[in-house]
């Protein structure tokens, strides 16, 4: 479902769709902690200029992102590493035992210089090519709460982009396109 609010892409500025899923799709965002490593994380690229914000969804075990970047595959692996090294300390630190094991058990085999692994390799980025596939891509992820029955309106989702498209302050500095 198209929305008029979403507006017309900008010129030379290439916005992409990514997920970051936890490895085996454990749900840990539940944990405001957690949360909120990801939204600080999130807030200092964007401080820094490192990475534009145009749309974003966290959910229990994934996060949907439309972001730009002059380097977007390198901002993206930096933040999953960086953020990866504070959700393992925190669970470290509150014995968070069972899922520190699963992060261990679930760890490629390749990754040997690592003893856990929280994100699932890879962003599967997709370009935003017009206006058409932006408004489809933030139908879905500030909708995304509700397919999921977590809530009955995309603005009760605290974690989403929905508020700052509707004109309102959000959690995170959005560049509404267009």
């Amino acid at each position: 479902m198209g929305r008029s609010r979403y507006k017309m892409l900008i010129p030379g500025k290439q916005p992409y769709f990514l997920t970051c899923a936890v490895i085996n799709w454990i749900n840990i965002f539940g944990h405001v902690e957690i949360a909120k490593i990801i939204l600080d994380s999130l807030d200092f690229l964007i401080r820094k200029d490192r990475l534009a914000l145009h749309g974003f969804v966290i959910m229990d075990n994934h996060l949907h992102l439309i972001a730009s970047s002059a380097n977007l595959t390198k901002e993206i692996g930096l933040f999953k590493s960086y953020t990866a090294r504070c959700i393992v300390d925190f669970f470290k630190e509150n014995h968070f035992d069972g899922i520190l094991k699963q992060f261990h058990f679930y760890k490629k085999q390749h990754k040997t210089d690592q003893e856990y692994q929280v994100w699932e390799e890879g962003s599967h980025p997709e370009a935003i090519i017009d206006e058409k596939m932006l408004n489809q891509k933030l139908d879905y992820i500030h909708y995304n709460p509700i397919r999921k029955g977590y809530v009955e309106d995309p603005a009760h989702w605290r974690y989403s982009s929905f508020k700052n498209y509707m004109g309102e302050e959000g959690l995170l500095p959005i560049e509404i396109i267009g």
